[in-house]
């Protein structure tokens, strides 16, 4: 049992809890966690970058079971007791999710072969700072205060963003929170619709990378080390929810912008000032 790879999982699993509704990009920070550390091989590496992220999905499904299962209700029955739209939120998250279905099973692979680098994840991290600020700076009119009523036009815009964070380095959290700020939609129900959103994209990435690629985990040590890694990200993740959204009730992103374009700056100066090889 390698004890060292173990401890690396775990580090990860916390990288991805606390990234992973933050507008900072986890799947970045896990390519440069992992290239850093020298985690396991790029082939294992693509896979548990992808499947992790189910520990932190299954956090969101815990926390807001209710909201989630009358919506489910809604979507069943057109009605549903305690919430005003439960039909439109879940409508409204199918409608969303269709655009980035659709380009991520056209293009997964080809995505992860030429994009899964810390040059990529680098630059978009850059542009996705100045994003936010661009958008923080703008006058807002809100015209969603719930996630519940966000619309089925705003939902296929926020969804069209959404294809963006398929490029590793942009965020889904960054992507979708961001735009439906800049759409309209209140700070609380931004980052709500957000955690939502997620979960139909990243179980759907997940089974089928798992589908595609899980012949990469070769021995029992391999299932060891994703599940470490997706039990951990489940519950630094299920703290994150809860602080994300106290958070966004009274301050901006500016701050996670400002870590963007640092993190983005010194991975750049580390591959072209400095000469510094990265793996993979």
């Amino acid at each position: 049992m390698d004890i060292i790879l173990l401890i690396q999982a775990v580090i990860m699993g916390i990288v991805e809890g606390i990234t992973e509704f933050l507008p900072i990009s986890s799947t970045g920070y896990l390519i440069l966690s992992a290239d850093l550390m020298g985690f396991w091989t790029k082939e294992k590496v693509d896979l548990f970058v992808v499947v992790v992220q189910l520990g932190a999905i299954l956090a969101v499904i815990y926390d807001y079971w209710g909201r989630l299962w009358q919506a489910l209700l809604g979507l069943l029955t057109g009605k549903a007791e305690g919430l005003n739209n439960p039909r439109q939120l879940g409508l409204s998250l199918i409608v969303a999710t269709i655009p980035v279905m659709l380009v991520g099973f056209t293009f997964a692979d080809e995505i992860k072969t030429y994009l899964f680098n810390p040059i990529t994840v680098a630059i978009m991290l850059i542009i996705g700072g100045f994003l936010i600020f661009y958008v923080e700076n703008r006058p807002k009119v809100i015209i969603a205060n719930e996630a519940e009523d966000v619309s089925f036009k705003t939902a296929l815009l926020i969804g069209l963003f959404q294809c963006f964070a398929l490029i590793p380095g942009t965020s889904r959290s960054g992507a979708t929170i961001v735009s439906a700020l800049w759409l309209g939609v209140s700070r609380k129900a931004s980052a709500e619709f957000s955690f939502f959103l997620g979960i139909p994209v990243i179980v759907g990435a997940a089974l089928l990378d798992l589908l595609k690629h899980g012949d990469v985990l070769t021995n029992r040590q391999d299932w060891l080390v994703l599940g470490i890694g997706t039990v951990v990200s489940f519950v630094v993740a299920l703290l994150c929810i809860r602080w994300l959204v106290a958070w966004v009730s009274l301050r901006d992103f500016k701050i996670f912008a400002w870590l963007r374009i640092v993190t983005g700056v010194v991975v750049l100066v580390a591959a072209w000032g400095f000469g510094y090889q990265f793996a993979g």
